[in-house]
């Protein structure tokens, strides 16, 4: 069989939207040339960042008070871009949650701009766990509140909305927008590479409240300036024309395939009750790694009793055709990653594999 994609990242695609991108690099039909050499400049492309963000606020609802912009540099460009828009100059303290890998990328670029306060640090669980909303004293003076909604290498998400409503609220979605219906009002600004449920890897969507860029401090480089990327209506140099096209056919995927962003939290939650059910039934031989209330919906993260199972557990896996199901280099283990373009019949079918393989060790 064709091998399933459980890689972190990129993620899979839809197979739909592989089959049309496969015929664009061909030609594109309305433009009569391949989709990777059609300029950014052209008619054509621009049509494609329009409908690709109309589709993105359809799908999220985004009030008229919110800006979408297709940059670059994957979500680490916005780990400095952020504080220094929010934080430069500010004479104020950002509150960060350190709750895992990711989260702590974040913070390090924060405290070049300024003063920042780790609001709650998962390191003395073992990033296992996420902290509830009675754990958090966040600060009404605080210049924004920042954190990630899903940790892909512990395999932890929120399940609810941390933070004030009274202070700026900034969340790393990277790895799961769109997977879910969110209130796009109670975020300030929302960031997220593509290429986990979005597309390849090439570009990244900022969603900010407009208001934000009145009083942008001084200094900051234009290419870095979320205002130039507003004003050029994010073609402000050349853009990453194949990521963005791909990002658009997924956006039409989710709305008239899937039939929006309810529909496709449905799914992801069967997905991670095929997986995580296994995780239950045998949990002195499929250890999880995250506490069950914030269990990821998008990462699996589990080990086995010993390296050698493991090691056992991906031979036999890859030669049934699962990919990607290493766990990340920091920690190890194993992570099955079930982005959107992931089916319910693979988790499944991998589910099937695992309960197999564990009668069988």
């Amino acid at each position: 069989m064709d091998s399933l994609n459980f890689s972190a990242g990129p993620g899979a695609l839809p197979a739909d939207v592989l089959t049309q991108v496969q015929a664009a690099i061909g030609q594109v039909p309305e433009v009569g040339l391949s989709l990777l050499g059609i300029s950014h400049r052209s008619d054509w492309f621009t049509a494609v960042v329009h409908e690709a963000e109309q589709n993105i606020r359809s799908l999220l609802r985004l009030p008229d008070s919110h800006a979408v912009l297709f940059l670059q540099g994957g979500a680490s460009l916005q780990f400095a871009t952020i504080p220094m828009l929010l934080l430069r100059g500010r004479n104020k303290t950002a509150e960060y949650l350190r709750t895992g890998y990711w989260s702590a990328k974040a913070e390090a670029e924060a405290r070049i701009e300024g003063s920042i306060r780790i609001l709650w640090d998962g390191k003395t669980h073992d990033y296992c766990r996420l902290p509830s909303a009675e754990e958090l004293s966040c600060s009404p003076e605080a210049a924004y509140f920042h954190y990630a909604s899903n940790e892909t290498v512990e395999g932890t998400q929120f399940h609810y909305v941390p933070g004030r409503n009274d202070v700026l609220r900034v969340c790393d979605m990277s790895s799961d927008f769109l997977s879910r219906p969110i209130d796009a009002d109670q975020y300030d600004l929302i960031y997220a590479h593509a290429q986990k449920n979005l597309g390849p890897a090439g570009v990244t969507v900022v969603i900010l409240r407009r208001e934000l860029l009145d009083d942008v401090p001084a200094g900051i480089p234009a290419i870095l300036d979320y205002r130039s990327h507003l004003k050029a209506e994010s073609i402000y140099n050349t853009p990453p024309v194949f990521a963005i096209y791909v990002a658009l056919l997924v956006t039409r995927w989710l709305q008239d395939d899937i039939g929006g962003l309810t529909a496709m939290a449905s799914v992801n939650e069967a997905k991670a009750r095929a997986l995580y059910g296994v995780i239950d039934q045998f949990p002195e031989f499929y250890q999880g790694r995250a506490l069950a209330r914030d269990r990821s919906c998008m990462n699996v993260v589990f080990s086995l009793p010993s390296k050698d199972l493991e090691i056992e557990f991906l031979r036999r896996a890859t030669g049934e055709g699962f990919a990607g199901l290493e766990g990340h280099r920091s920690i190890g283990g194993l992570r099955a990653s079930i982005y959107n373009a992931v089916t319910l019949e693979a988790a499944e079918t991998l589910a099937q594999f695992m309960t197999e393989f564990q009668r069988r060790a």
